[in-house]
């Protein structure tokens, strides 16, 4: 990606609107402490939100060296199902009723993949804390995020909407599960086979 006027985004990092309005507000030079690496730190705000990107490229190329925030990112171990709701959650954080939803089916999809598919989400998930497939504490944790996903669900008429904090607090959660459930598990699984023949 060029660090320009502006940048070319799928998404913004913060609200995830498709294809934000991303422009440069400032720019400034550092440089490390022998002087032997220079960058150039190019400053832009997302039009919708207000959301800073920061981005860093060097004298001679306008190209992205680093930038901060990056997307968040599905790891390829996930399910695809669980996936590709966790992948329309994070989309739809700017609608945070929808991201919240998607949420818990992506949590759902996760727990039903692992064999936990009798019962309500709530007995599910507490069967899955009492094998030790996950901690107690994401098992709480995993309680208040199916309560808020069902405030939504059945429109609850004492609950109120949720905010973009309340979807991005969720996204997390799922994000998490399928770190514990999917993708450690996977990195172990590959880090034994690597040094198997050390």
């Amino acid at each position: 990606m060029n660090l320009t006027e502006s940048l070319d985004l799928k998404r913004c990092p913060h609200c995830s609107i498709a294809n934000p309005n991303v422009t440069r507000v400032h720019q400034f030079n550092t440089q490390n402490a022998n002087k032997t690496v220079s960058r150039i730190w190019l400053v832009y705000v997302c039009k919708t939100c207000g959301g800073a990107i920061i981005g860093a490229r060097n004298h001679q190329f306008s190209r992205a060296l680093e930038i901060y925030p990056t997307n968040k990112s599905v790891d390829e171990s996930i399910p695809n199902k669980a996936k590709q709701f966790l992948i329309q959650a994070i989309d739809t954080i700017h609608a945070p009723s929808g991201s919240i939803m998607l949420s818990a089916s992506s949590i759902d999809a996760m727990l039903k993949n692992k064999g936990y598919k009798d019962g309500s989400l709530y007995s599910r998930i507490k069967k899955a804390a009492d094998d030790n497939i996950i901690t107690e504490g994401m098992s709480e944790w995993a309680h208040q995020i199916r309560l808020e996903a069902n405030d939504q669900r059945h429109a609850d008429e004492d609950a109120s909407l949720p905010t973009e904090k309340d979807a991005q607090r969720i996204v997390d959660f799922a994000m998490a599960l399928a770190e514990f459930l999917y993708v450690l598990p996977t990195k172990v699984i590959e880090g034994i086979e690597e040094t198997k023949d050390q």
